[in-house]
């Protein structure tokens, strides 16, 4: 039996006051009606249609819930079967009693912009998605939306969207505006063809006969991943060593990069299966409360039961203030912050969870977030891996099968691990988590047998992003979650020498250089005084046997045995610069080689992909274009970076040839370097010039307030903790 949808509680009602309304769209809700029962032909569910104009017209006049499906673009991979999906929704939407409309928002593939200009419109699509969906929902007056929840930045471009909307809708005394999510099912990653696998070892062995072992190891260890576009990006950087090496000729590269690519994406499209920021939104989406079990993790686009499921639930979220989406991400920011830690999730929505809850309307930063992510220890319960058969969409596969849940699974985890959870707080499946919780088949992590990706025992007690401190910036963000112990345990607590690049492009260029270490030595671009002073503090160990050595041995040493450490700074990548770009490409450089993943990480005012792993540091405040200190670094410098005190800071270099560990980012310092910082800004702002006028992020906030318009920013005035209901509360007309 169907459920019907209540009438609106709004005085307010354009259509009903406004004939063009009821002359122009009565013809589109038919046509999204007639299209819909066209698509889904045998397997359409319902009896003769009855969506006639005047039907239509008259449904407007009463206030039915005018509910927009929002999808994407279909040039991005997670939105190819968008049109299965809402037309489903469509239908449903019209049998229960309310009015559907379509509209879709542009949806930039963060893989395939990676490395070229698309980057630096990849942090500003998120706000202009927002900004049109609002654009869109106000012009034509929609009640609520279901969103066909895709990949990369639209996720939380159009929860902050809903959750704006929804709070100037309450302040305008208006009804509360209604939303579930559906997000795009997942994407199974690619299969290498057994014939490049063989051809792949013959050229491993080949590098092996011309004594380039570590191309061979590299290569192996790449071919271990699934194949998906950020492995073919490692594979690139294999290639690329190995064609300057004289392994393989460019035609070669060229042949094995086509047999790759056209093996790596399902023509079904989905969601890629690695836990990038596509799937971390997936899981932050769910955290927040606003993603319905039925649809959460699947390996094929929803059924119509399953749509059915999600939009019956509507019935009796209309009209009650409880849902509208601004109260519900309020009242699940904490429980999505534990959930995203836990889950190991995406660097960029270090951000994006700050700007939805600015879009909400509340007061929140990047300390805010902090704060929720250590009041408590959040356990690591997300044993991902892509090279064990333990991606997304093997958790996707679980649930399918009825022996996991998904984040409903690891919200029952992290409570049995002493993680304080809201389970008061709403959800779009019209109950509370404690409700849903209560229906305990399946929710235990431990019903799931055989290659478990969430735990009931944590691999380790800590997870998720860390923000840090330093003399030099304000805030910073590293992913712990993506460094495994025995490499935190490499980078803790050490000196660094900085290796200073005024953008991506170069650094790029250098990072994929196999002489590079070769290079730095050979300039002595570190003192021999600074080398000896690593040694005795990164491994005092090593100071005798090292200590009496020439500059080229001792060198070469330090980097054999990972001494040495390198701070590799990207700078001029912030959002005003140049739209805070991701640094995926050269931290995968940095990976693809042995040597380099041990020694180095990367220190940015830019971002990272959600998939990438390693000692990727980066959101850096105040960015380089704006003063901030990563923009007075110079090449020689020594960082002490200490990742579990959560601090990297300056160091005077030569009270450390004293054997003093001692902070100093001085006045004198900056003065020093001033007419050095002038230049680079002078470069960065003709670099800039490359990205479109209209698109740069001038009038923004700061990555630690979560790069959002400062009008956003402005009217974010609720208390996140306080202003929040948790009980049904109608709205009563003016």
């Amino acid at each position: 039996m169907n459920l019907l949808y209540p009438l609106i509680e709004n005085d307010v009602n354009p259509y009903r006051d406004n004939v063009q309304g009821k002359a122009n769209e009565p013809i589109t809700v038919a046509g999204l009606l007639d299209r819909s029962k066209q698509i889904l032909g045998s397997t359409y569910e319902g009896g003769k249609p009855d969506w006639t104009l005047e039907e239509i017209y008259m449904r407007l006049e009463r206030n039915a819930p005018r509910i927009a499906i929002i999808g994407g673009s279909s040039d991005h991979p997670a939105h190819i079967m968008d049109f299965q999906t809402s037309a489903r929704a469509a239908i449903r939407i019209w049998q229960n009693g309310g009015v559907p409309f379509y509209f879709s928002t542009p949806v930039m593939c963060d893989g395939t912009a990676q490395s070229n200009q698309g980057m630096s419109y990849s942090l500003q699509s998120r706000n202009a998605v927002a900004e049109m969906v609002v654009n869109q929902l106000e012009a034509h007056s929609y009640h609520g939306a279901f969103v066909i929840q895709g990949c990369d930045k639209q996720p939380l471009g159009v929860v902050s969207a809903l959750a704006h909307i929804d709070r100037l809708r309450r302040s305008r005394g208006e009804a509360p505006f209604f939303a579930t999510f559906a997000p795009a099912h997942v994407l199974q990653g690619g299969t290498i063809p057994e014939d490049v696998i063989k051809e792949l070892e013959a050229l491993a062995k080949k590098a092996e006969v011309k004594g380039a072992t570590d191309v061979a190891i590299d290569l192996r260890d790449t071919m271990a991943y699934i194949l998906q576009c950020s492995s073919n990006t490692a594979f690139q950087g294999v290639f690329e060593r190995a064609y300057e090496r004289g392994i393989l000729t460019k035609e070669e590269h060229k042949y094995f990069e086509m047999r790759l690519a056209v093996a790596t994406c399902d023509g079904q499209g989905g969601v890629c299966a690695f836990n990038g920021t596509g799937n971390s939104s997936r899981h932050l989406v769910a955290g927040l409360g606003l993603v319905h079990p039925a649809v959460e993790l699947l390996t094929d686009p929803p059924t119509q039961r399953q749509i059915n499921s999600v939009l019956d639930s509507f019935a009796t979220m209309i009209n009650d203030e409880k849902y509208g989406v601004s109260n519900i991400v309020a009242a699940n920011i904490k429980n999505a912050i534990r959930i995203h830690s836990a889950s190991g999730g995406s660097t960029n929505l270090m951000m994006h969870l700050v700007a939805a809850m600015l879009y909400a309307g509340y007061e929140f930063s990047l300390w805010d977030l902090d704060k929720i992510h250590h009041s408590h220890p959040i356990p690591d319960l997300f044993d991902y891996s892509l090279t064990e058969g333990r991606d997304i969409y093997s958790l996707a596969m679980q649930c399918c099968s009825g022996t996991s849940r998904g984040m409903e699974t690891l919200f029952y985890e992290l409570i049995n691990n002493g993680v304080p959870m809201d389970e008061e707080a709403p959800t779009v499946a019209a109950k509370t988590w404690k409700e849903r919780l209560a229906i305990t088949k399946s929710l235990q992590a431990l019903n799931v047998k055989e290659n478990p990706i969430i735990l009931s025992n944590p691999r380790r007690s800590f997870s998720g992003v860390d923000v840090l401190k330093g003399n030099f910036f304000e805030s910073a963000v590293v992913k712990i979650s993506g460094m495994p112990t025995p490499q935190l345990d490499q980078f803790d607590d050490k000196l660094a020498f900085v290796l200073y690049f005024e953008n991506e492009d170069d650094a790029n260029r250098k990072l994929l250089d196999s002489n590079l270490l070769t290079q730095i030595r050979d300039q002595r671009l570190f003192t021999h005084e600074s080398l000896l002073a690593m040694i005795k503090y990164n491994k005092e160990s090593e100071w005798e046997h090292l200590k009496g050595k020439g500059y080229e041995e001792l060198f070469d040493a330090m980097a054999s045995d990972g001494i040495l450490k390198l701070a590799v700074i990207i700078a001029g990548q912030g959002p005003i610069a140049y739209g805070m770009p991701e640094m995926f490409t050269p931290m995968q450089h940095i990976n693809a080689s042995r040597v380099m993943k041990r020694i180095a990480t990367i220190i940015s005012d830019g971002r990272y992909s959600g998939v990438t792993y390693g000692a990727a540091i980066g959101h850096m405040t105040p960015e380089a274009y704006e003063g901030g200190g990563i923009g007075f670094l110079q090449t020689g410098d020594v960082l002490h970076m200490r990742l579990r005190g959560r601090r990297i800071d300056l160091l005077n270099e030569k009270k450390l040839f004293a054997g003093e560990i001692v902070y100093d980012f001085s006045d004198e310092l900056k003065d020093e370097r001033q007419l050095l910082v002038k230049e680079r800004k002078q470069k960065m702002k003709l670099r800039q010039k490359s990205v479109a006028a209209s698109n740069r992020m001038y009038g923004h906030t700061d990555a630690a307030n979560g790069v959002v318009p400062l009008a956003v920013q402005e009217d974010a005035v609720l208390d996140y903790e306080k202003d929040i209901v948790l009980h049904t509360k109608s709205i009563v007309s003016n």
